[in-house]
């Protein structure tokens, strides 16, 4: 009980701070770029090395950095795919939710070879 607290506070505060953050740049655009998903992993960050230790979390940080290598493919296909075929959010996002999946798996195995 006591970490979820610790989780809710330190997840709140993060947050806070990088809506501030998001206020102050220009475009607005661009201060999303500071929204709730950065300050999730620095909290998470943090706990993950409050509780197991820095190399734990240094393995957590690079699966959070290759999931965002995934995730940044996936949305410049989506938005190649919404502006090129103007097909529905909805089935352009869903459809490819396996392409993410994918170069997340892939990314993961190549990082899997390398510290062997």
């Amino acid at each position: 009980m006591g970490e979820m607290i610790f989780r809710f506070l330190v997840g709140g505060v993060v947050v806070s701070g990088f809506a501030v953050l998001g206020e102050i740049f220009r475009p607005k655009s661009f201060g999303g770029l500071f929204s709730a998903a950065p300050s999730i992993a620095l909290a998470t960050i943090g706990i993950t090395i409050a509780k197991h230790g820095t190399t734990y979390a240094a393995t957590e940080s690079r699966s959070m950095i290759l999931g965002a290598i995934a995730f940044l493919c996936y949305a410049s296909v989506a938005s190649w795919l919404l502006m090129r075929h103007r097909v529905s959010a909805v089935v352009a996002t869903s459809a490819l939710l396996p392409v993410w999946f994918g170069i997340a798996m892939a990314l993961y195995g190549v990082m899997a070879r390398l510290t062997r």
